[in-house]
């Protein structure tokens, strides 16, 4: 019997039935995305085989998402066509990290939204003027993603970026290139401690 703060074991079966051996009953792909929803920790396994497929399932489930005509898309075609770019590309290294601290830092930050939100969706015009709070939070998270993720395009580039493009390349390039280094891993360290610090609150 798992221990108690295990993950869910989900069992996929060669008909595409999924079964949840925590509550012994066959569950739906909505299921899983509920569980998502409540912070419930699974795993999804091949029945056969026993291979972790958790990652294709949870793909699965935003395919489905994004297709539910009742439904928002939530990823933008520019996202989605950078992304598909940056498969086989040295960037490939650097995204998934960047996305999940990405994610991370957004998470820590949506209750407090939610709240600003929730304040500016009142019954009066007045009220709808706080929108500006919570979206320049956005914003301004954005940029600084943005701005860690350009950092990590330098430092990965060929050839970096001259003031002067005909300008013969410095002997002290390579330096330059530790700098970039250096600077991503500080910016990555310094997103880390903010999270940190809103755990602490």
């Amino acid at each position: 019997m798992p221990a108690k703060d295990d993950p869910i074991v989900i069992k996929k079966y060669a008909n595409r039935r999924l079964y949840n051996t925590g509550t012994s009953t066959y569950v739906t792909l909505e299921d899983l995305s509920v569980m998502v929803k409540r912070d419930e920790d699974f795993v999804v396994q091949d029945a056969k085989s026993g291979e972790d497929i958790t990652h294709s399932v949870l793909t699965q489930i935003i395919f489905e998402l994004e297709n539910d005509r009742n439904g928002q898309n939530m990823l933008p075609i520019s996202f989605l066509r950078q992304l598909i770019s940056f498969y086989g590309d040295q960037m490939q290294m650097v995204v998934p990290s960047f996305l999940e601290q990405s994610m991370i830092a957004f998470s820590k930050e949506q209750e407090r939204m939610r709240e600003q939100l929730d304040k500016a969706f009142g019954s009066s015009p007045i009220d709808m003027m706080g929108m500006t709070a919570p979206m320049k939070m956005v914003e301004e998270q954005t940029r600084r993603n943005i701005e860690m993720f350009q950092n990590a395009m330098r430092m990965f580039s060929p050839v970096p970026p001259q003031a002067n493009p005909g300008a013969p390349r410095e002997a002290g390039a390579e330096g330059g290139r530790d700098d970039d280094l250096r600077e991503l891993r500080d910016q990555i360290a310094a997103m880390q401690r903010k999270i940190d610090s809103m755990d602490g609150q």
